[in-house]
This record gives structure tokens, C-alpha cells and sequence, in this order.
């Protein structure tokens, strides 16, 4: 089990305030990690991943950031990367969504899912694994989506986002893997969160969602929990550039 003990790693998280993310920080912490969390709606003090963290005996510190805010994210990772404490894990989580058919998806609504869940991934992962780079270690992981994979329907934005993030763990993997630095991706299926209450809320999508999924069931956030820790990890080192979906097998009807 020393494979996947994280214990005096630190972890950044982002979009940890709710969600996948705080179920990824929580894992982490309970793995070993001291925990920064990133979300642009982050309490400062007192919030339940904060909670969480604290509950698992490791140490945890608010960010605040909003990631449509090209300036507030390079503001970050030049924070991060230049830490007398270097990061040891990035979770890529924050992410958005905005639902329209594409003949009436705004030009609003694209630049914002894109710039908040591809070009801010970038941005920080630029500065966080220059500072890996250097050092010969480190592990990051992106969330991707079953729409990294599929076209989805009126979120076009999105799914063109999440291609780009499967793309860009490959692009980097191959870069970065000579210098010891790990870059994967977890596709989430559909899992039950704020991000998927509207189909949820549809009777004949839930339907639908459900008869396609073999395990029977929507995903909760929990069960992201082992692929973030094992992609964080030791047990990892030799795997690059991979999107590991966690679906209940919807990929493989």
C-alpha cells in the first residue's frame, strides 16, 4: 500500500470547493497530502472541503480564484510555481458548462467554457510543471468527460473543450514524461453533481442515462476517489499521457 501513500506530498486542487473536486481533495487528504484548494467561490475559512481536509489530519489553505480571469490565473500559477513548498500533484478540475443548441450557442458562452476549461488548464499547468520540470517529479491530472470521447447535445463549447483536454494530457505527457513528471486524465461518466442537475431533472434523459450505464447507476463524486489517488501516486509512474474514464462502463456499450 506504500504505493499509494501520499503522506508530505502537497496537492493543489482545483474547483475544490464542491463536487468531483472535493471528493478528489478529500481523497487526497486521506491518502496523506497537504491540500491547497482553488475555486472562484472559495470561502476563505470554514468551508467543508476545508473541513474535510482538516477531519483526515492534514493541512489545507483557501485560493480564491475565478478561472475566466486569463490574469487571475497566470497570477496563480506564478504563486504556485515560485512556493518555497513545490507542488507535488495539480488537479486540473475547474471546469463550467453552458447548455444551447449550437445555432444559438453565443460567442459569450464559448469563449467563457473555453477559456475556463481549457486555456486557464493550460495556463496553470504551464507554470506548475515548468517548476516540476526543473525539479525531475510530479504528478498532474485533468478532468476530462464522456464528451472527450462523444459529441454530446447543445454543448458545444464544452465537448470542444474536452477533446482539447484529452489532446493537451497527450501533448504534455510526451514532453514532460523524460523529466519525471506524470500527465494523465480521469473521464468522469455521468456523475450526480450541480454540473448535471438539469439532466437529471429530465425524466426521459435520466431514463435514458441510466439504461445505457451498465453498473445501473449515476456515479457520485466518492467514486472518482481511487483513480485520483492512484493517478497522484507512485503506483502511476509509468503511465502517461492516459484518459482513464470512470463511467460504470457507459464507454463500453
Amino acid at each position: 500500500m506504500s504505493l499509494f501513500d501520499l503522506t508530505g506530498k502537497l496537492a493543489v486542487v482545483t474547483g475544490a470547493r464542491r463536487g468531483i473536486g472535493r471528493a478528489m481533495a478529500r481523497a487526497l487528504a486521506e491518502a496523506g497530502a497537504d491540500i491547497i484548494g482553488v475555486s472562484a467561490a472559495l470561502e476563505e475559512t470554514g468551508s467543508d472541503i476545508e473541513k474535510d481536509v482538516h477531519a483526515a489530519g492534514r493541512t489545507f489553505e483557501a485560493i480564491r480564484t475565478d478561472f475566466a480571469d486569463p490574469q487571475a490565473v497566470r497570477a496563480l500559477g506564478a504563486d504556485l510555481a515560485a512556493r518555497e513548498r513545490p507542488v507535488d500533484i495539480l488537479i486540473n478540475n475547474a471546469g463550467t458548462i453552458r447548455r444551447a443548441p449550437a445555432a444559438q450557442h453565443a460567442d459569450t458562452d464559448w469563449d467563457h467554457v473555453l477559456q475556463v476549461n481549457l486555456t486557464a488548464q493550460f495556463t496553470l499547468t504551464r507554470a506548475v510543471g515548468a517548476a516540476m520540470i526543473t525539479r525531475g517529479q510530479g504528478k498532474i491530472v485533468f478532468t476530462a468527460s464522456l464528451l472527450s470521447y462523444q459529441g454530446g447535445i447543445t454543448v458545444p463549447g464544452y465537448t470542444a473543450a474536452k477533446h482539447g483536454i484529452t489532446g493537451l494530457t497527450k501533448a504534455l505527457a510526451n514532453e514532460w514524461a523524460p523529466h519525471g513528471v506524470n500527465v494523465n486524465a480521469i473521464a468522469p461518466g455521468y456523475i450526480a453533481t450541480d454540473n448535471t442537475q438539469a439532466l437529471q431533472d429530465d425524466h426521459n434523459r435520466s431514463k435514458a442515462i441510466l439504461e445505457r450505464i451498465p453498473a445501473g447507476r449515476w456515479g457520485n463524486p466518492d467514486d472518482l476517489a481511487g483513480a485520483t489517488v492512484f493517478l497522484a501516486s507512485d503506483a502511476s509512474h509509468y503511465i502517461h499521457g492516459t484518459t482513464l474514464p470512470v463511467d460504470g462502463g457507459w464507454l463500453g456499450r
